[in-house]
């Protein structure tokens, strides 16, 4: 008995069990406890945590257990599967044949030679009829949304972008907090199927670019020699959709938007050679910044897009009644001041209901607008900004309407200096656009000036 002969038995129970195949992940965690590696190895080898292999591990052992009728952990294993004399020829059909007992098992209970139990099964991983790719599914690392509010247009709008007009980068950005994970957690619930190959990963979990790369071609490539192969061609080779989180990772801090980390130098370089080369897949990014070589990109064709996302508007009221905040005729109020911000509203609706017992209207007769569990997340973002940056934030924050970056004073930074650092603040998504028919001006969030304010006051 081998191992590749355990990982196909343990797909098709996963697949019956769930619905959906062995993840990379899962099928690392079966490997590794088969070749006695600890879990923290494993993770090592795989690149995320070690809580992350025992999680996933446990939720195997459950699932095999039930199967087998007997406890089975990552201890003993590979000892209960050799008491299991599981054969390729067995795997198909999903019996597993006891030595034990001298009695042929039917996991799941089936007939398998039922039409039915045919019919619902998934295909195989090579399917001589049609020639069509299995699709492989790896979605375990996208951290659970607890809040998600209606993104119908834009939900929209990105499958139109993908299904439709087959962009290969599309880069979603915006504040921490403003729903960019759920909304992309929406979209592959939505268009999944239409991949063969599709993988969430976290630049957190990465330490270079080369390590990112590894992990995304061994799983896209699966049990081929991967050693000469690169992206290029795992995006040519299937039709892959590749969600990449916390982009701003890879990105230095004290700089203008678009300075690479040394273990990322090139990184830039992989995303044009994404966006200019022929193929079918999608690469998403997830980022509070813009990468300047998107916006490159996108001047010159229509294959990359980037969506730069909102606040809620009337939508985020549906979040405040969820909270049970009163004084509903002042919730649209509270919603602009805070920026329509999923996560800061929700962050300040359990302050209002701690400190003033749900009613919104009492804290709003404050006339300083609270921060409170707020500052450190905008610290964290204002730690980013370069030198140049921060006083341009300072200028407009002490603006009492949008500034027109046109008078700004001559004793401020030189003319390029202050552009740059306007275009790089752009792309943070730390100041506004408002227009309206008299005038145009930058402007900040109430929220975001109430901090610059206060930082500039210290």
């Amino acid at each position: 008995m081998d191992v590749q002969t355990i990982l196909k038995w343990a797909d098709e129970l996963m697949f019956i069990k769930t619905g959906t195949h062995l993840n990379s992940l899962q099928q690392a965690v079966l490997i590794g406890v088969w070749h006695n590696q600890k879990y923290g190895e494993i993770a090592e080898r795989y690149h995320c945590s070690e809580a992350n292999v025992k999680r996933v591990a446990s939720n195997l052992w459950e699932i095999i257990s039930k199967e087998l009728g007997e406890k089975v952990n990552k201890s003993n294993f590979r000892a209960t599967m050799e008491r299991y004399n599981i054969s390729n020829s067995q795997v198909g059909n999903f019996v597993v044949q006891s030595q034990s007992f001298g009695s042929s098992i039917t996991v799941c209970g089936e007939n398998p030679h039922s039409q039915e139990t045919t019919k619902n099964r998934s295909p195989s991983p090579v399917n001589s009829d049609n020639n069509e790719p299995e699709k492989y599914h790896d979605i375990t690392e996208v951290s659970e949304c607890e809040i998600f509010c209606n993104r119908t247009q834009e939900l929209n709008t990105l499958k139109q972008w993908i299904l439709t007009e087959n962009s290969r980068i599309i880069t979603i950005f915006g504040l921490s907090g403003i729903g960019k994970t759920a909304l992309a957690t929406q979209l592959v619930e939505h268009i999944k199927e239409d991949f063969d190959r599709v993988i969430w990963r976290s630049h957190s979990q990465f330490s270079s670019l080369k390590s990112l790369k590894t992990n995304l071609i061994e799983f896209l490539f699966r049990q081929q020699e991967t050693q000469q192969l690169s992206i290029i061609d795992s995006l040519r080779s299937h039709r892959c959709l590749i969600i990449l989180d916390d982009f701003q990772e890879t990105l230095t801090s004290g700089e203008l938007v678009g300075s690479y980390f040394p273990e990322y130098k090139n990184y830039g370089k992989l995303l044009k050679q994404i966006g200019r080369s022929s193929h079918n897949s999608c690469l998403l990014l997830l980022s509070w910044e813009k990468p300047i070589e998107i916006a490159t990109l996108e001047a010159e064709n229509s294959h990359c897009r980037s969506l730069e996302l909102q606040g809620l508007g009337e939508s985020g009221e549906q979040l405040l009644k969820a909270r049970g905040l009163n004084d509903q005729d002042q919730w649209l109020k509270l919603i602009n001041l805070y920026g329509g911000n999923p996560s800061w509203l929700n962050i300040i609706a359990l302050t209002i209901l701690d400190l003033f017992n749900g009613s919104v209207a009492q804290f709003l007769s404050y006339s300083t607008l609270f921060l409170g569990d707020l500052e450190t997340i905008l610290q964290e973002h204002y730690q980013r900004l370069s030198e140049s940056e921060k006083l341009v934030m300072v200028w407009l924050a002490n603006q009492e309407t949008a500034a027109d970056i046109c008078s700004k004073p001559a004793e401020f930074l030189s003319d390029s200096e202050f552009l740059k650092a306007v275009q790089s603040l752009r792309k943070r998504g730390l100041i506004e656009k408002a227009i309206d028919r008299e005038a145009f001006g930058f402007t900040l969030q109430p929220v975001i000036k109430e901090y610059v304010k206060k930082r500039s006051q210290d």
